[in-house]
C-alpha cells in the first residue's frame, strides 16, 4: 500500500458521532493521521491505507458515509440550458411591399 489521503463525507451531528469515528480510525492499521471536521461533516485520513478499507471502517460506526466529491476545477460544470419563453415571433413580420407609383394607363 502507498501513502494516501482519503476524504470522506460522514453524517455527524454531535461529539458522540465524532468520538465513534475517532475510535475506529484510531484502531485502524496503517492510519498515520486523521482530521475530523464536524461542521463540514468531513473526515480526512492520511496513511498507508486503501480508500475502500477506510470507507468500510468508518461505515461500521453506523454513520452515513460516502466518498467526498471533489469539485473538478479543470472542467467547468455544464448546466442544461433552461428553456426560457422568449417573445420572438416564429416568422419575421413581412415588410410592406415596396410602394410603386401607380401606373397610369392612357385611355385608348
Amino acid at each position: 500500500m502507498s501513502q494516501q489521503t482519503v476524504v470522506l463525507k460522514v453524517g455527524m451531528s454531535c461529539q458522540g458521532c465524532v468520538g465513534a469515528v475517532n475510535r475506529v480510525l484510531g484502531k485502524m492499521e496503517g492510519v498515520e493521521s486523521f482530521d475530523i471536521d464536524i461542521k463540514e461533516q468531513k473526515v480526512t485520513v492520511k496513511g498507508n491505507v486503501e480508500p475502500e478499507a477506510v470507507f468500510q471502517t468508518v461505515s461500521k460506526t453506523g454513520k452515513k458515509t460516502s466518498f467526498w466529491e471533489a469539485p473538478a476545477p479543470t472542467e467547468p460544470e455544464t448546466k442544461p440550458v433552461e428553456e426560457k419563453p422568449t417573445e420572438t415571433p416564429a416568422e419575421p413580420e413581412p415588410k410592406p411591399a415596396e410602394e410603386k407609383p401607380a401606373e397610369t394607363v392612357a385611355p385608348a
